[in-house]
């Protein structure tokens, strides 16, 4: 991996070349543009990590060219301006359109080499801190003293200094996100940006934005794979993808390149692949609702994240781990709950995973009035967990029910039918789909005349 791609504009020949070969001398990867033109197309092209610009040129000069990436907001890179004819109205100029610095010509080879090395390091700190932000809450990796959990750890750590595609699957709520994230803070590539998209999220006709970007009249919008440029991209919910998306998908990871919707240059493709799913994609291959060859094309190093229930003894560290995490995170009181509370925790079933222990650790520190909670308290917090939850389609039915016209018992019966696995598959209509025997599209009208807020049901 190089120190970072840098894009020289300026008219002067001489000054491209001696500028090239320093910066190459210090393992950066250079690009150069004589013009504006030149320094339009290779900004496009490359999305490079900072850009060297003068301010005299030609045609157009750089501070009109530093208007234009500015676009009415901050720049997504950090601009280093240099001048031999500067003025401080124009250096302020330059700094209020949001350059980070300006420097003089002749350029002294120190100044310019620190100068960059700052530039690129705030850039660095600027992003680890809206990566923070986004993992605001999220683990920094799978918490647990049990065997299954430290082999989980080990496994990470083992494919994590290696720069391989992987295919993490598990149950909705296991940890599969916690897991992608540690296993990118261990990597080559933890310096670089980590982005995620859940793939169930995106409407259809919005995919190709979403992931390629979009380019028009000179205006380019960054997808996914441009975002997570030289770092990490997690694709979660990679089974939902539409037959459309999966050719296109496969055709991107097989020629390491991809275009911008409206776009004509090629950019080249480098990001680490990480993909999630809860579903059995070797049973949709046989469905035929998933690819074959873009599953192997995914599945270069599996990695299965177990169920909180084959690692029940890892519940009280979980429930310690999370009492910690919203005392500092939320504001919440400090509860400390009894040994018989945790036994009733860990005897639990957890279908719904660590999701579900940290709902419940959070609903309990909101609503236990005392100091302790104990076992009266978790098992009514677990009882009304079950009463809205796979309880609800799964117990006998009411006596009331039988007493319906037997449109409505039905469609009780179905709202609490489809309620109970929309919960139990995180909200998969795929899944759900699938398991019911429906097509998709019969399902969302169904649903959607049930009164079911499916994004609501995702978000639980």
């Amino acid at each position: 991996m190089t120190a970072g791609n840098i894009l020289v504009v300026d008219d002067e020949p001489d000054i491209r070349q001696i500028v090239s070969e320093i910066l190459e001398d210090e393992h950066y990867e250079v690009t150069t543009a004589e013009n504006a033109a030149t320094a339009r197309a290779a900004y496009a092209a490359h999305r490079p990590d900072l850009v060297l610009l003068d301010i005299w040129m030609p045609d157009t000069d750089g501070i009109t060219l530093l208007k234009e990436w500015a676009a009415d907001q901050q720049l997504p890179i950090p601009v280093v301006m240099m001048s031999g004819h500067g003025t401080v109205e124009t250096a302020v100029e330059a700094i209020r359109l949001g350059a980070y610095d300006f420097i003089e010509k002749p350029l002294s080879t120190a100044k310019l080499l620190v100068t960059l090395g700052r530039a690129l390091e705030a850039a660095r700190l600027v992003r680890e801190n809206q990566s923070l932000r986004r993992r605001a809450d999220t683990l920094a990796k799978p918490v647990g003293r049990s065997d299954a959990l430290q082999k989980l750890r080990d496994t990470i750590e083992r494919i994590a200094s290696h720069d391989t595609w992987v295919l993490i699957t598990g149950e909705p709520g296991s940890g599969k996100e916690v897991a992608a994230h540690y296993l990118h803070s261990l990597s080559a590539r933890r310096d670089r940006p980590f982005v995620e998209i859940n793939l169930a999220a995106v409407p259809t006709a919005n995919m190709a934005v979403q992931l390629f970007g979009t380019e028009a009249g000179g205006e380019i919008t960054p997808g996914v794979f441009e975002q997570a440029a030289g770092g990490t991209l997690f694709l979660d919910q990679v089974g939902d993808l539409d037959p459309v998306t999966q050719t296109r998908l496969l055709n991107v990871l097989e020629d390491k390149h991809f275009l911008r919707v409206g776009g004509k240059t090629p950019i080249t493709l480098d990001v680490r692949i990480l993909a999630a799913t809860n579903q059995d994609l070797p049973r949709l291959i046989q469905q035929g609702r998933f690819r074959e060859d873009l599953y192997y094309r995914l599945n270069v190093v599996p990695l299965h994240i177990p169920p909180l229930r084959e690692h029940r003894e890892d519940v009280p560290e979980l429930v310690s781990f999370y009492i910690d995490w919203m005392v500092d995170k939320e504001r919440l009181p400090f509860k400390r709950f009894t040994t018989g509370a945790l036994n009733l925790l860990r005897n639990h079933g957890w279908p719904g995973n660590v999701r579900e222990l940290k709902n419940l650790v959070q609903r309990l520190l909101i609503l236990c009035p005392a100091e302790t909670i104990g076992e009266t308290e978790v098992q009514a917090a677990l009882g009304a967990a079950t009463a809205a939850g796979a309880a609800t389609a799964t117990e006998a039915l009411p006596s009331s029910l039988y007493a319906l016209p037997l449109r409505d018992a039905r469609d009780q019966f179905e709202r609490a039918y489809f309620e109970h696995h929309l919960r139990r598959s995180g909200g998969n209509v795929a899944e759900v789909a699938d398991m019911a025997g429906l097509e998709r599209t019969h399902l969302y009208r169904k649903l959607k005349g049930l009164g079911i807020d499916i994004k609501e049901r995702k978000e639980d």
